[in-house]
């Protein structure tokens, strides 16, 4: 139409975040004692010290940080979510028996199971800080239903960024893997299902709120076959890899026996070592294995409360960070950390890694929420949108309140966040909108999520006493 202006876009809306101490986490580590964040929609637009600049433009809230302590999101880096309702069973195993007590109750999950779980391991999450959640699933029943999906759609609910990884399993008992039969796939009927969920559902856009990565699930319970055409997979596709790699002394000793060579040396050679690619636990890793992750770029997902609770050992993640693994945090699944927490696994993985060799030189306490952050963004190939607080990338962060009862006697704002109790949040934002105010969820019911979890719980247990 002559005359006509264009398209017109919709003014873009600030919120402004002042008086707070600040830890951007960026490649310098700067932090302000009191700044200012200014996120304009879904980016942050400044981050400095002092108040934020004066004359903003539609400027629609303004927080006071007072007290607080500004970080970014935290980033998940391992999880299964399924198992948020069958939490506190078989407390006193390995994993390898952990696992064998626990499939065939895992085995009859079903969709509406699975969503309760996700609601449950997400919020409880959100609560604590977490931005972009993770999650590897990997139990597929024949007749379940859309089980993948249930998860995203439960992502999609919180509101919270999201990696769905895929997983897989086609190594039954009968042929020398450890889950039973029935709770395994063909090795075909993987591959096409996890082609089909990353054609459906990944979005690799700027700011993209899901990505789909390709994920068979450990060394004994997987094909050499699905591993190489899963990795195949995964390149051509341009999507990201994730397993599970030297957990525990077992799976060293069944990687020797079967494949004559130790995990590192075996996910080399069918391809999963690389940028691409980024592996739970990584709990026996000895130097040669260090310096084949560093050499390559493979992550690492460091999961300490897990490792602890199934007394996997302490991995070595000074060594790795020295050698210049990337390295981020994970929650594991809830069956293995009840808590289902990742802002406690910050507190963790300092003292369990200073129960190593390196003792109190192992991790300080920005060395712990770099890994919680950054490094996460890091293994999850998200840097340059995630991470760290930096004008253009995106809103994700987290205002921590700090001057209560469990934090106000500690001066270092980064320390009581680390090392003090669990710190209440005030602000979550994803994506910069809401997700969590004055410690609680923004965008569904909390005590309803609690309610569906407790009742699919108690299903899947009768369903797996029945047989």
């Amino acid at each position: 139409m002559a005359g006509s202006a264009g398209p017109q876009t919709a003014a873009v809306t600030r919120t402004v975040i002042e008086n707070c101490a600040i830890a951007t986490v960026d490649a310098h580590g700067t932090e302000y004692a009191s700044g200012h964040v200014v996120v304009a929609g879904n980016v942050i637009e400044s981050v400095g010290p002092g108040a934020a600049p004066e004359n903003l433009a539609d400027v629609v809230r303004r927080v006071d940080g007072t007290g607080h302590l500004a970080t970014p999101g935290l980033v998940n880096t391992h999880h299964h979510f399924y198992q948020w309702i069958t939490r506190g069973l078989a407390q006193n195993a390995n994993l390898f028996d952990w696992l064998v007590a626990l499939y065939p109750t895992w085995s009859r999950i079903d969709e509406p199971m699975v969503h309760a779980a996700a609601q449950g391991s997400l919020a409880m999450m959100a609560k604590g800080g977490v931005t972009t959640a993770m999650d590897h699933h990997y139990v597929f029943p024949r007749g379940a239903g859309d089980l993948l999906g249930a998860e995203i759609r439960a992502a999609r609910e919180l509101g919270v960024r999201f990696t769905a990884a895929r997983g897989s399993m086609d190594r039954g008992a009968s042929d020398g893997g450890l889950p039973p039969d029935f709770a395994v796939e063909t090795t075909e009927g993987a591959l096409l299902a996890t082609e089909q969920a990353v054609d459906t559902h990944h979005d690799a856009s700027f700011g993209s709120m899901l990505h789909i990565a390709v994920a068979p699930c450990s060394p004994f319970s997987i094909s050499t076959e699905l591993l190489r055409e899963g990795a195949a997979l995964a390149r051509r596709k341009g999507v990201r890899l994730h397993t599970h790699g030297s957990e525990t002394v077992e799976e060293e000793k069944f990687c020797h026996e079967l494949f004559g060579m130790g995990p590192t040396d075996y996910f080399e050679s069918t391809g999963w070592l690389g940028e691409d690619v980024w592996m739970a636990h990584c709990v026996h890793m000895n130097d040669s294995d260090i310096a084949a992750f560093a050499r390559t770029g493979t992550g690492v997902a460091h999961c300490p409360s897990s490792n602890a609770r199934l007394a996997a050992g302490i991995a070595r993640v000074p060594d790795m960070l020295a050698a210049g693994v990337p390295v981020g945090l994970g929650v594991d699944g809830t069956a293995s950390n009840e808590s289902g927490e990742l802002h406690t696994e910050l507190r963790n993985a300092l003292l369990v890694n200073r129960l190593g060799p390196h003792r109190e030189k192992a991790l300080d306490v920005r060395q712990a929420l770099r890994l919680g952050t950054y490094g996460g963004a890091q293994v999850l190939g998200r840097t340059a949108e995630i991470g760290s607080l930096e004008a253009g990338k995106l809103a994700d962060l987290v205002l921590w309140r700090l001057d209560g009862l469990g934090h106000s006697t500690i001066a270092d704002p980064v320390a009581a966040l680390v090392l003090g109790p669990p710190a209440p949040v005030t602000l979550s934002l994803v994506n910069g909108r809401p997700v969590v105010e004055d410690n609680h969820l923004t965008t569904v019911d909390e005590e309803g999520i609690a309610r569906q979890a407790r009742a699919e719980a108690k299903r899947l247990a009768r369903i797996a006493a029945a047989g």
